[in-house]
């Protein structure tokens, strides 16, 4: 018998071996960002590890945890 090259399946009701969470960025006022949908920018906000609102220069938007497309330079 020779073992298999194709990695294990993680089964969802399997309490072992579950792929470990990826941890939520942290950001501070004043960190460069970038978004792939909105470009560059700076945080001008933090709302209580909620939200953050970031400044693209043509307009502010605010983006939600757990800041999916948002990444610190």
């Amino acid at each position: 018998m020779t073992k298999s090259t194709v990695p294990r399946r993680y089964l969802p009701s399997s309490p072992f071996n579950a792929p470990a969470a990826k941890p939520v960025e942290q950001f501070d006022t004043g960190d460069r960002v970038t978004h792939d949908l909105y470009g560059l920018g700076r945080v001008i906000g933090v709302e209580d590890e909620i939200a953050v609102l970031v400044d693209f220069g043509s307009h502010q938007q605010r983006i939600t945890r757990p800041y999916p497309k948002l990444t610190k330079l």
